[in-house]
This record gives structure tokens, sequence and C-alpha cells, in this order.
């Protein structure tokens, strides 16, 4: 694998899955593959679990790991071509990801979406550009528009928690409120993967929001879309919920009417649902704090698979 970037640069989800859950059974059975390698991880945005866990994951495959917060510590890059560059902008991104090619064998890079124009943020340009650029594998640790790492923890999580071989778990992806516009990668990757378990057999997948907040179609094929929050969280095992702006509507918080939050009382309508999210999470607001506090919740046990998930795919990169 040279590039990991969303469900289609994975050939078999399910035996990535499963790779990820034995290496969490056996860490450090793979330490001679990283040995005198080097991650270098890139950070135009903050992380916690990101980079942390993924750091941790290259040291268990015997790694070294350079970081590089690139909006605190780095240059201004500029990003197109053809321009003279005698404004902010100091170092061309051909230069820079070029370099940081030549310190590593394998490059992690999270930037996020600037939420104003679609097309651009939709392009994917500055991940595109770092990936033509540096010549060596490429691990997305976020980008504009997905968040493969993220969204391969949750499948691995629900394989892992899901304990009734006779069926298979119906899995809901649920919007929540926010005090702010966010972005749309978290969604339009646990739809996308989803949506691959699908066809897989794997998971039956639903998303629900309200009218004005659809993904992309291209990240939700197959699901079934369901603007009634109650409906569709009846029989649900397993609940993802997450926030995210308009994308019809570029980046913009649409009012709603109704409670969309997850409470106990929402919860009452699923199969006892485990519930899921991202982090970090804005307590009674997104999710109420009696769930977060309750049995149902998965978000930490979720958290630590993020080392197995990126162990899974630095693995791969590294054979």
């Amino acid at each position: 694998m040279k590039l990991f970037s969303s469900v289609n640069d994975v050939a078999n989800v399910r035996q990535l899955v499963q790779e990820a859950l034995d290496l969490k059974k056996s860490p450090f059975a793979y330490q001679d593959l990283g040995k005198n390698k080097t991650i270098g991880l890139v950070f135009l945005n903050p992380s916690l679990r990101t980079r942390l866990s993924t750091q941790k994951a290259a040291m268990n495959l015997g790694m070294s790991a350079m970081v590089m917060n690139m909006d605190k510590e780095g240059w201004a890059l500029e990003t197109r071509d053809g321009v003279v560059m005698n404004g902010t902008t100091v170092e061309h991104i051909r230069e820079a990801a070029a370099v940081m090619g030549e310190y590593c064998d394998i490059l992690g890079l999270r930037c996020f979406p600037k939420l104003e124009d679609r097309g651009e943020d939709y392009s994917e340009d500055l991940f595109n550009k770092f990936v033509k650029f540096c010549g060596i594998p490429v691990v997305s640790l976020e980008s504009a528009t997905l968040h493969p790492l993220q969204s391969l923890t949750d499948l691995v999580t629900i394989t892992e928690t899901w304990k009734n071989p006779a069926r298979k778990p119906r899995v809901v992806l649920t919007w929540a409120p926010h005090v702010k516009a966010l972005p749309q990668a978290v969604p339009n990757s646990f739809a996308e993967w989803m949506c691959r378990a699908q066809r897989d057999n794997m998971v039956d997948f639903v998303i629900t929001h309200p009218e004005g907040y659809g993904l992309a179609e291209k990240f939700t094929p197959g699901a079934a879309i369901n603007y009634n929050q109650d409906e569709a969280l009846a029989g649900a095992d397993y609940v993802y919920v997450k926030n995210w702006s308009s994308y019809q509507d570029y980046g913009k918080v649409i009012p709603v009417t109704g409670n969309w939050m997850m409470d106990l009382n929402k919860l009452s309508l699923t199969n006892s649902a485990k519930v899921m999210h991202c982090l970090p999470v804005r307590r009674d607001i997104e999710l109420s704090s009696e769930i977060l506090d309750s049995p149902h919740s998965l978000v930490v046990h979720e958290a630590g698979n993020r080392v197995w998930a990126a162990q899974a795919v630095l693995k791969q990169m590294l054979m």
C-alpha cells in the first residue's frame, strides 16, 4: 500500500480490520518491519488522538517518528504554480514536500478544509500535492473531506464488540448539534466505510440528519437516509454521533427544529445501542453526559483502537 486516503485504497476491508485486531493481541510482532525507518507526521491542524495513536503505532513497528506542526513551526506554504512569491508565503509545496520525502520513509499528513469554497476543499488540492511531490507513501491523518484512520478504527470497534453472529449489526450515523460549523470529513468517511462494509455484508447502515445536511452522494451509495431521527434509531445496535455543517449550503449552519442531541430518551428507542463518537465531544451539546458516562459509551474504547488501525495501515505500507 502506497497511499491511504480513503476506503478505495483498501483491497480487502474485512482483512484489514482483522489485521488490526490481530495486532492488538500482538503489538510488537512486526518490530523488524520498521527498524531504521522513519515516519514524518505533519500537522497543519491540531490533533490529540491521531497524533499520539499514529506515533505509538509507528513505535510498535520499530519506526522512529518525527512530528512537524506546520501551523506553528513551519513556513507559510505556497500551493499555486506560476505565481511570483512576493507575498506572505515563504516556501513552495514542491520543495517542502520533496524535502520531507528525503527525510522520511512514510509521511502522514493532517489538513482541514477552510469551509469557504466547496470546489477548492473537495478537490483535496493540498493533500494531493503533498502526495505528488513527496515521492514516498502517504497516510491521511485527516484531509479536507475524509478521515480514513478514524473510520477504519470505527469498523474495527464495531467488529470487535459485536457478539451476535446470527445477524449483522444495524449501524446508525446521526447528525448532532454543535456551536460552530464543522467539516464533513468524519461523517463522509464513516459513511464511505460503512457503505463498503454493507456491500461486504458486515453491517446494515442508516444515516439520519435534518433536511439540508445531506452528505455528498458519492460517499453514501446504498445507505438508507431518514430525516426522522426517532425512526432511524429504532432497532439500532450502534449509534455514531457527529456534527457536520451543510454540504449543499456549503459550510453553513442551517437552523434546525427539534432536539437532535443523543440522550437516554433517544437511546431507549434503540436496541440498547452502543454509542460512538470520534472525539473531541462537546458534552450536553452533541451527546449527553449521561450516555458518555454510561456502559453504552464506546468512545474511549474506540479511541484506544486508533493505535491498531494505524498500525495495520503502516504495516501494509512497510511490507
